[in-house]
């Protein structure tokens, strides 16, 4: 070993300008990257006030801690350099041979230097490798020996063929020569290992290791991106198998990318037909702005709607889209994607369904029954809108609710309903009473049937109701007349047997009479005979009224026949205690009529005076009088009763309309009355008595001055 006593003391190398600015140069790109640090905090501090208190805490303290430590890595390795560069600068000036201690200290200098290099590039995350032209590699980093699965001595001086199945050496031949010209090369290489199947794709950058100007080798940097080929792999399955129509357009509407569904959905031949259209180029409306683009105030939410695009046939159909913005690391809006979903059939279908159910429900609303449907827990699931009409409701006061719930509910339908629901009958018919919004009675006959669903199952009864009222009351009124009719024939056959012996109980008075008798029998001779003629005018009265009308009309004596309605029903008011005011008038004109009907019409208002009077009090008065003017002959019924309030007056001559409990009549005595007379061209008119009861006037034309009117009608219509 050479003694260090003979060695001359090194001389100090004064630096240069070069180190000079070397130096600043350092100095400068460690303040930068300080400030770069400092800067990038500050930027992101707003941000970070969002994150945990610690977080937001610790990351600036971070950012400026791997700055600090990158610029003591760097510092560090300066001064390495800058001793190599003096060590060989001294040995260059003395021109000597280093000594040991020299060699070592170069040594560890150069040993320090590989090692943090070979530390910087094992730290990297992508692949990074160095290898001469024949595929040898020189140096590796830990990345690769991990992909590769082996050690770094394994590898080191090994070919790239040893662990490749792809790319072989005779596959990059022919692009050899070109990367030996340019030097450079960057792109994506498909890689197999031969320990595995699965296939790597790696996006790599080539440069040349240049020895003066030869190229003895190729540094790589290559970085894993299979995952991402795999996921666009699948996204572009997935993009183009989708049966939705996807696309992707700009913010005014263009489209860039669509699928086959959607080139199918629109009817063009090819994706590049359609996206060669404009951005209005599907719109159904070609006047408005592109149904696919969007305002430039858009937030670029997601937006869901259903539009409509024209085909390429010209037809147009309906889509739902939904769409949202894709961002850039701006923060401008660069692009839209979305989905399209054709749903013309499904509208089509649609409309299809509510013009169905509209018919439906017309169809329902036209039927004169109301339509029920009860479902299997008592309660009404549909109720057509007849019920409007039939009970004054509304269905919305009848859906949801039990039978048993609503007020008035009949057991007679409720038990027809049961019947059917549990299946003790397929059909079930009733007739039960219900109450009217207006507070009146009504008939009604319903008829359920099982209601079937889909499956064949009965889910319920479907009921239909028919308001039965006015037949009912004909009903009443037909067996009433048929009543009368078979009375009208006793009555006949008992007048009949009665005039035999009232003749001869008469003519035996007579006979008697003309004898000489004492004073007090021939006093009771006349009462017999006065009480035997009045028996044989009742039954005349009543042979007079059960007779069949005869046919066409004849003139009649109001007052006269007035008398003889009042005898017909003599009995009954004096039984109920009615005293009658009549003042016969023999001199009022005649008139031209049916003389049974207009019978029946005094009797009808005698009867209604009677049961007036009858509900209000134990006695009372009937007052009749007769009048006639120029054309008119008029009978007036006025009774001391309670009288037509003010309210139901318009309404009583009409049909069925009563005021009487059930049972005490039909509603139709008015009504036929009014009927009557207008067939005789009179009319019957009502109202309220001044001292309190009801007043009847009836009129009738007089005979000579109808025989007029007819006579100027028949000549009018022969003119015409």
């Amino acid at each position: 070993m050479t003694d260090d006593s003979n060695l001359e003391p090194r001389p100090v190398r004064s630096a240069g300008r070069l180190e000079k600015e070397e130096n600043r140069l350092w100095r400068l790109a460690l303040m930068f990257v300080v400030l770069l640090a400092t800067a990038l905090a500050a930027v992101t501090w707003e941000r970070m006030q969002t994150l945990p208190f610690h977080l937001g805490m610790i990351l600036p303290i971070a950012v400026l801690c791997v700055a600090v430590a990158f610029s003591a890595f760097s510092y560090g390795r300066r001064r390495q350099v800058s001793e190599m560069k003096d060590i060989v600068q001294n040995l260059k000036e003395r021109a000597v041979a280093p000594s040991e201690e020299q060699l070592d200290q170069l040594g560890q200098v150069i040993m320090r230097s590989q090692r943090s290099f070979k530390e910087l590039i094992d730290s990297f995350d992508d692949i990074a490798f160095a290898c001469s032209l024949d595929g040898t590699l020189r140096t590796v980093n830990r990345r690769l020996t991990s992909v590769l699965g082996a050690a770094y001595a394994e590898i080191v001086g090994r070919k790239l063929d040893d662990f490749l199945d792809e790319p072989r050496r005779s596959d990059v031949e022919g692009a050899l020569t070109r990367f030996l010209e340019k030097r450079r090369w960057a792109g994506i290489i498909q890689v197999r290992l031969k320990n595995s199947s699965r296939v790597l794709h790696l996006d790599c950058v080539l440069n040349a290791i240049v020895k003066g100007d030869d190229v003895v080798g190729v540094s790589a940097l290559a970085r894993d991106i299979t995952e991402e080929r795999e996921k666009e792999k699948r996204f572009t399955e997935l993009f183009e198998t989708l049966q939705e129509g996807v696309y992707i357009c700009t913010p005014e509407g263009k489209l860039l990318d669509a699928n086959a569904a959607l080139v199918r959905m629109t009817g063009y031949a090819s994706k590049e037909e359609l996206l060669s259209l404009s951005a209005g180029g599907l719109n159904a409306d070609p006047s408005q702005s592109p149904t696919l683009g969007r305002s430039g105030e858009d937030r670029g939410g997601v937006r869901a709607r259903e539009i409509k695009l024209r085909r390429k046939n010209g037809s147009t159909a309906a889509f739902l889209d939904t769409s949202a913005a894709v961002w850039d690391s701006a923060g401008k809006i660069i692009r839209y994607q979305g989905t399209l979903v054709d749903v013309t059939e499904q509208r089509e279908m649609e409309k299809a369904l509510r013009r169905q159910e509209e018919f439906q429900r017309y169809l329902l609303e036209s039927l004169p029954d109301l339509i029920l449907v009860i479902d299997l827990n008592q309660r009404y699931s549909f109720v057509s809108s007849r019920i409007r009409d039939l009970l004054g409701c509304k269905p919305e006061d009848f859906l949801g609710k039990k039978l048993e719930e609503l007020p008035d509910h009949s057991p007679e339908f409720v038990n027809v309903y049961r019947d059917v629901s549990s299946g003790r009958k397929k059909f079930g018919t009733c007739e039960y009473s219900t109450r009217h919004y207006d507070g009146s009675w009504r008939t009604m006959r319903a008829a359920a049937s099982p209601l079937v669903d889909a499956e064949g199952r009965v889910s319920g009864v479907i009921v239909s109701v028919r308001d039965i009222t006015v037949e009912k009351k004909f009903e009443q009124q037909i067996i009433q007349s048929e009543r009368l009719a078979a009375m009208g024939q006793m009555i006949g056959g008992f007048a009949h047997e009665l005039n035999n012996p009232l003749t001869s109980i008469l003519g035996v008075a007579e006979l008697l009479q003309d004898e000489e008798a004492a004073i007090p029998f021939r006093k009771q001779l006349v009462m017999l005979q006065q009480q035997a003629r009045r028996a044989a005018d009742i039954v005349q009265n009543l042979m007079y009224f059960s007779r069949p009308p005869a046919p066409g009309r004849s003139q009649i004596n109001v007052s006269e026949l007035m008398q003889r309605t009042l005898a017909l029903h003599s009995y009954s008011l004096r039984k109920n205690n009615i005293t009658v005011d009549f003042l016969p008038e023999p001199a009022l004109p005649q008139v031209s009529g049916d003389p049974h009907q207009l019978m029946q019409v005094f009797l009808n208002l005698i009867l209604n005076a009677e049961q007036a009077i009858r509900e209000a009090r134990d006695r009372g008065t009937l007052r009749v009088r007769l009048g006639a003017d120029a054309n008119l002959v008029s009978a007036i019924f006025q009774d001391d009763g309670p009288g037509v309030p003010a309210e139901i007056l318009p309404n009583i001559f009409d049909p069925f309309y009563t005021t009487r409990r059930p049972g005490r009549g039909t509603g139709l005595g008015l009504s036929v009355c009014r009927a009557i007379l207008r067939e005789h061209g009179g009319n019957v008119e009502a109202g309220s008595a001044p001292g309190g009861g009801a007043v009847f006037t009836v009129t009738l034309p007089i005979a000579s001055a109808l025989a007029q009117t007819g006579a100027a009608a028949s000549a009018t219509s022969s003119g015409a």
